[in-house]
């Protein structure tokens, strides 16, 4: 076990509970065995910048702790995002279809050979359950933008085929559906509502709240791993939750009833942020690091001829935005686009780069990646909102905004500072509150009720800092970039309404230990863990 740094506690007292937990194999109920021969090998592990709160990356927590590093090869996408950003069809567990007209539709016929952990097989349910808990956010306390672009999902129940019926002239961003973390096993959390899988089908099909209240919540909490249930964490990767240690960490072993390729190792051990890097270094128990900050830890130290990692820095294809709340101080749009108003995205950009070690630009982009040619053609666009207006920002003179993170995180503090700097000549303070395993469920929120009424919920933050994929994140979004008189559209109604303001590129920094083999750096939701199942680990 390691403990972690936001725990304060003893760094020697942390080292020897490394060498401990690698002198010693586990068993049973903990009984430490006898003391392992020289040629056998220390822990596999892999450090995230994530609280690893979840592996349900569609939840609002997961969505706000990048749940996505974790659940990549757990919960597998119909569509893997490889490391130039191409999308690559996963037919381990799907091949598809597209039927065009003006209803586009997707035919998933799922791999005959797909199956979960426990045995049981993948199936159109699980569709049709992460397409209903996109479309019914309030219920389902989830975030899946795109999901409101679907009509529906047909499903007969048990079934090897799942069509998705798009709305009229949408879905142009299908691929980004059926994501990392997002096909959850339907039959398991059926059997844990005392739910037949038949009639968790009839109620996601009617979206009937009454059934689905259990369901829903199972879906929203049960795959927290603070109170981890191996009955519902049942895998469709190649790796599997085997357990979650005292201090966060999460281990990953082989799921034999993968359908693909077996993973070459056989467990990996993947350790959260505030985790004590050094001490799981020097025990031997670090191989892949997806940290960014890398210069403020001992251990990695280019300029030691022993040093056994490499480091790898990349502007990444992600964008780090805030996310606003819609209820309490940004009830109104004309708030949130006060608030805009005095956010420097510039100055924002600038202290995530002198932590990082990382030049990155600043965005004003919401619904495209900052890199996409388009940008520059709606650069007047961009360039309003990236200048500040100390004027329209008055109008929020004397409030207090509250900006949450997944902490700790000395990047996205200096962030946050940035903010406060900028909006103080404007009346409005900015306070950092950041917490472990922050969710947007932590925002003041309003939703409409069943009668439609709006309905008003008090949160703890005004907005979260957070990272998205600006292809996967905007519901009014249906270009890719292709058509800029499209995205102008969507960036004005975006900019307009204000649900979110762009800040900066997000940097990456990887430290790849050399004993490593097919380790491949990629900037998306899943991170270089993207293709964790290949990874091996040479003989030294």
């Amino acid at each position: 076990m390691v403990f972690r740094k936001s725990r304060n506690l003893n760094k020697a007292a942390a080292m020897t509970a490394v060498a401990m937990l690698t002198g010693a194999t586990v068993a049973g109920c903990g009984q430490a065995q006898e003391e392992p021969t020289s040629h056998q090998t220390s822990l596999f592990g892999y450090a995230v910048n994530s609280s690893l709160a979840t592996t349900n990356a569609a939840s609002l927590q997961g969505v706000a702790t990048d749940a996505g590093l974790l659940s990549a090869r757990v919960y597998p996408a119909v569509y893997v995002q490889g490391p130039s950003g191409q999308m690559i069809p996963n037919t381990d567990l799907a091949s598809t279809q597209v039927l065009p007209g003006i209803n586009r539709q997707v035919i998933y016929t799922i791999n005959q050979d797909a199956t979960y952990s426990d045995g049981q097989p993948v199936v159109c349910d699980d569709f049709l359950l992460a397409a209903t808990a996109g479309q019914m956010p309030e219920l389902f306390q989830s975030h899946v933008p795109l999901a409101a672009q679907i009509e529906r999902v047909d499903c007969v129940s048990g079934s090897k085929i799942a069509t998705v019926v798009f709305k009229e002239d949408l879905g142009e961003r299908w691929r980004y559906l059926f994501d990392q973390g997002t096909l959850m096993p339907a039959h398991a959390v059926a059997a844990k509502a005392g739910l037949t899988l038949e009639d968790l089908n009839t109620a996601l099909k009617e979206k009937d709240t009454e059934s689905l209240i259990e369901p829903a919540r199972i879906w929203s909490e049960g795959f927290n791993l603070d109170n981890f249930d191996p009955e519902l964490q049942v895998s469709s990767g190649p790796y599997k939750v085997d357990s979650v240690g005292e201090f966060g960490e999460v281990k990953l072993v082989r799921n034999e009833f993968f359908s693909g390729d077996q993973a070459t190792e056989a467990e990996v051990t993947v350790w959260p942020k505030g985790s004590d890097l050094s001490a799981i270094a020097a025990a031997g128990n670090l191989q892949i690091s997806d940290v960014v900050a890398w210069e403020s830890e001992p251990w990695v130290n280019r300029d030691d001829p022993l040093n056994p990692y490499d480091i790898k820095q990349e502007i990444g294809v992600l964008t780090e935005q805030l996310t606003l709340a819609s209820a309490g101080v940004f009830y109104s749009a004309d708030a949130r686009q006060a608030f805009a108003a005095c956010v420097d995205q510039n100055a924002v950009a600038a202290a995530s780069s002198r932590i990082s070690g990382i030049e990155v630009p600043a965005v004003a982009v919401h619904s495209v990646r900052h890199q996409n040619p388009v940008v520059y053609q709606i650069a007047d666009i961009t360039a309003q909102h990236l200048a500040v207006d100390i004027n329209q920002a008055s109008a929020l003179a004397g409030q207090t905004i509250r900006i949450g993170y997944d902490g700790p995180d000395e990047r996205k503090a200096a962030m946050v500072e940035a903010i406060k700097t900028s909006c103080e000549p404007a009346g409005i303070t900015v306070v950092d509150a950041s917490q472990e395993a922050v969710s947007l469920n932590d925002l003041s929120r309003t939703e409409v009720s069943e009668w439609g009424y709006e309905q008003y919920f008090d949160g703890t933050l005004d907005a979260v800092l957070r990272t998205v994929d600006p292809n996967r994140e905007f519901e009014t979004a249906n270009s890719l970039g292709n058509d800029p008189e499209s995205t102008r559209r969507t960036e004005e109604e975006l900019w307009t309404e204000v649900p979110s303001i762009p800040l900066a590129a997000q940097p990456r920094v990887f430290v790849i230990d050399r004993t490593v083999g097919n380790v491949v750096v990629n900037t998306d939701l899943a991170g270089i863990g993207w293709n964790m199942d290949r990874w091996s680990r040479s003989e030294e």
